[in-house]
């Protein structure tokens, strides 16, 4: 009796284990600054970065140097992005940012 016992909290284990959602792999992509921008305490001159998005937190490296870092979340819009896009408020400040294809957006904390 033991082992069948056993044998249930295995199926059990492997059970709940297939149950937990897997974690999502960091978004890469490449985002094109037209004018100078702020992200996180970094200002960033216009050109092209790297941005990787790791659960909450956001890097942007130019070249092989992280330049800025910032904290957010992930929120759904109504409707998918025909392009990836920033959204810069009036301040510079990057607001979000809008990924091709996806109705997911990274709102920056700050």
């Amino acid at each position: 009796m033991n082992r069948n016992l056993k044998l249930r909290a295995l199926v059990l284990l492997a059970a709940a284990a297939l149950a937990v959602p897997t974690f999502a792999k960091p978004t890469a992509t490449t985002i094109t600054i037209g004018k100078s921008a702020k992200i996180g305490k970094a200002d960033l001159q216009a050109g092209e970065y790297k941005l990787m998005i790791d659960g909450d937190k956001a890097t942007v490296e130019k070249g092989k140097n992280v330049v800025a870092e910032s904290a957010g979340r992930w929120e759904d819009r109504d409707s998918k992005a025909a392009s990836n896009t920033l959204l810069i408020g009036e301040d510079g400040r990057v607001k979000e940012v809008r990924f091709a294809g996806k109705s997911k957006v990274f709102v920056f904390n700050e």
